[in-house]
């Protein structure tokens, strides 16, 4: 049976009949600035920063401002069932948590925290590479729930074998490769502050627990930890790689690969050549190009390229459920959320993230019916107009 996500709102004011109020912003845009005032600069900062002055962050943001929703009545919305399809899984909604590392600088419990939220709530979890928990403690955490795998593809060959291995072991069915993350971009937030998580061993739980990364080192970790982010820092990520060098991932992965922060038609044609499942239109939620086109500018171009061939995902900007009617409609399968969940960690542990989810899918599920619509496969260009630049 579908699940009916408005009825949330309902739940919310029959609760007020006893004077209760929700804990937690239901305007999802409101979460970031009560981070700010709650948390310190250095882990704020690391979160909400982005790439050079921010111009790609706030683009992200105006781009899906711009399109508006034209509504369409008379059209028979009691009965709604926003269950999709992606990548051969079925999902109660057109939704997943966005990998984001280091999760232990917002709140103790960190992703197994986040990874129980998305679990209880049916939504598939993303475990970053550069989390601050072992994927192993992250799986066991959410049981037999839907979760999936991010890689930031290391230049040791053995230590990306070793990952794809232990992910598969613990039950990740699909692996989303981070692309657009060959170097570490400008970031005046955290340059002012002069914070980098890894270099204090934070995020770095995967490497610092695998055999292959271990073996590269002259003592145990404990031993030498500083020895041991030197060793991190040298092989996080590998400009030089090519297009060619999918067939490493599709030779030692078995299940869908995404690729992760396509932004150009022809890259994704050439992620279909490669034999890829996937890819995910983003521009790292404008944290990697500073002046970088918006991702909801990037999707229709992507989606018409490409969506007969691949599972065109989409992130970079969601804040509210109808930011993802508008992805949903530029062609967008599902979208990945990644800020407003971190933020509700932040703010409130595991309730906060569930809150965070539960809102966005209610208001996703009311856009999608005051709109004229009962599926999320419905919604396309013709639901959207351009306000005038």
């Amino acid at each position: 049976m579908p699940k009916h996500w408005a009825d949330f709102q309902y739940e919310i004011y029959l609760n007020g009949m006893t004077g209760a109020v929700p804990r937690l912003p239901t305007d999802l845009t409101r979460l970031e600035e009560l981070t700010e005032r709650r948390l310190g600069p250095g882990p704020f900062g690391y979160v909400a920063g982005s790439a050079g002055d921010g111009s790609t962050a706030r683009a992200n943001r105006a781009a899906l401002a711009r399109r508006r929703i034209v509504p369409r009545m008379l059209r028979d919305v009691h009965e709604r069932d926003l269950r999709v399809e992606v990548l051969g899984r079925s999902l109660p909604a057109p939704l997943a948590l966005a990998p984001v590392g280091v999760l232990s600088i917002m709140h103790p419990e960190a992703e197994p925290a986040a990874a129980r939220a998305a679990a209880a709530q049916g939504v598939p979890y993303i475990l970053s590479s550069a989390s601050s928990t072992p994927m192993e403690e992250v799986a066991e955490a959410m049981g037999d729930a839907e979760r999936w795998f991010q890689l930031y593809w290391p230049k040791d060959r053995e230590v990306a074998r070793s990952f794809l291995d232990r992910a598969r072991a613990a039950g990740y069915t699909a692996l989303f490769v981070t692309l657009d993350t060959p170097l570490l971009s400008w970031r005046p937030r955290d340059l002012d502050q002069a914070y980098l998580p890894f270099l204090h061993g934070v995020g770095t739980a995967n490497y610092f627990s695998d055999p292959a990364f271990r073996a590269g080192l002259a003592k145990p970790v404990h031993e030498d930890p500083n020895a041991a982010v030197m060793h991190f820092v040298g092989m996080f990520s590998d400009p030089a790689k090519s297009w060619p060098d999918l067939a490493f991932l599709r030779e030692n992965w078995d299940g869908p690969i995404v690729l992760k922060g396509v932004l150009h038609p022809d890259d994704a044609r050439l992620a279909a050549d490669a034999g890829m499942d996937g890819v995910v239109v983003s521009n790292h939620g404008g944290r990697q190009v500073a002046g970088s086109v918006a991702a909801a500018d990037a999707l229709p171009r992507v989606a018409e390229a490409v969506g007969d061939r691949l599972t065109v995902l989409f992130d970079s900007g969601v804040r509210t459920g109808d930011d993802v009617f508008k992805a949903l409609a530029l062609g967008a399968r599902a979208v990945l959320l990644g800020r407003p969940y971190v933020y509700g960690l932040g703010l409130d542990g595991r309730p906060g993230v569930e809150h965070v989810i539960r809102c966005l899918l209610a208001e996703l599920d009311l856009t999608l019916a005051l709109s004229g619509h009962a599926s999320p496969a419905t919604p396309g260009p013709a639901d959207l107009v351009e306000d005038p630049v």
